[in-house]
């Protein structure tokens, strides 16, 4: 008979080693091949941020994915630990040394596949391929992936070759810092893992899952401010609603994204 006072073991658990001190760490488990976020970055205390809130930091903390910060500071030149300095040419501002973030995603790499279809390594940069919901598809069937954060003016460009290190933006727009955007992306590719929504037809109708934005949506009360639900949405004809949430999209992206509503278009010509 086993004490009820023993710890078990857990086979579905794995454990990581850390640079970072354990007690410094909220401890979660994390199921056994579990997918993996890896965040190299200056501000690791960023991190979980809004991640660690409602279903992602549920799924979190259930160990369906995990979150592992590697810190620039650590592997910094000199006794200041310096991680930038001037860019080569002259300019503004300060560039990443490329000796300092290869130390970095050498420690992020510990564990994981070389094989970057498996396992990417991806430059938040505002000069990257835009995001979008198929890069999040794509990334949540990976293993996990690594988040090279970038500050100042930028990365040194030989880091980024030596490594294969792929170049994501979240928009055309210049942030600070890449943590917002490696929070935004995390976010968009966790969603997509199973068990973290619980729903899986809900992935299926949101915006841009079909090349098309999302239909209105509406709840309670059936009337407010002299605004009703459409009645189509009442009817309880199932096929009638489909019809009307698939013109919906259609009007909503060929009015606000014209340059979306032009590929769907395109491939949808034939059908």
């Amino acid at each position: 008979m086993s004490d009820p006072d023993k710890p078990r073991s857990h086979g579905r658990l794995a454990i990581s080693a850390s640079i970072k001190p354990r007690e410094l760490m909220t401890a979660t488990p994390r199921i056994k091949g579990a997918w993996c976020a890896k965040i190299v970055t200056l501000f690791p205390d960023a991190f979980p941020g809004t991640l660690g809130l409602s279903l992602t930091g549920k799924a979190l903390q259930e160990g369906l994915w995990a979150l592992e910060t590697i810190d620039f500071r650590p592997f910094g030149i000199g006794k200041h630990r310096n991680v930038d300095d001037n860019p080569a040419g002259g300019g503004a501002g300060m560039v990443l040394r490329a000796d300092v973030v290869a130390a970095a995603l050498d420690e992020a790499a510990i564990g994981t596949p070389k094989d970057r279809a498996r396992w990417p390594v991806i430059y938040l940069s505002p000069r990257g391929k835009p995001f979008d919901q198929a890069t999040a598809r794509r990334l949540s069937a990976a293993d996990g992936i690594t988040l090279l954060c970038g500050r100042f003016e930028g990365v040194d460009q030989r880091v980024l070759d030596h490594y294969v290190v792929e170049e994501v933006s979240l928009g055309d727009f210049v942030l600070t810092g890449g943590e917002i955007a490696a929070q935004a992306m995390i976010d968009a590719t966790v969603r997509l893992l199973p068990g973290v929504l619980g729903n899986a037809a809900s992935t299926e109708e949101e915006s841009h899952s079909h090349g098309l934005l999302e239909h209105p949506q509406y709840t309670r009360p059936a009337v407010w401010e002299g605004r009703e639900i459409p009645p189509v949405l009442m009817s309880g004809h199932h096929g009638e609603i489909a019809k009307w949430r698939r013109a919906e999209a259609e009007k909503l992206t060929r009015e606000r994204r014209p340059d979306l509503w032009n590929t769907y278009a395109k491939h949808n010509s034939g059908r």
